[in-house]
């Protein structure tokens, strides 16, 4: 559970931009998008190769 201390002087969108910025950095949206489809790791293997390939033929090498 998040906690969330609002000062004094401080707005309440101010302490809610502060709120959501933390709660996006626990990463609980993307765990869940994750989740949510069950993917085998062959097949996760599989596409961070075929996202490689395509990477260096559309951008190249870094070192050249």
């Amino acid at each position: 559970m998040l906690i969330i201390n609002v000062k004094d002087d401080e707005s309440i969108d101010r302490a809610l931009k502060r709120y959501k910025r933390k709660f996006q950095m626990t990463g609980v949206v993307n765990e869940l998008r994750r989740r949510k489809n069950f993917e085998k790791p062959s097949v996760s293997r599989r596409n961070e190769i075929l996202n490689a390939e395509y990477r260096l033929k559309k951008f190249g090498s870094v070192g050249q």
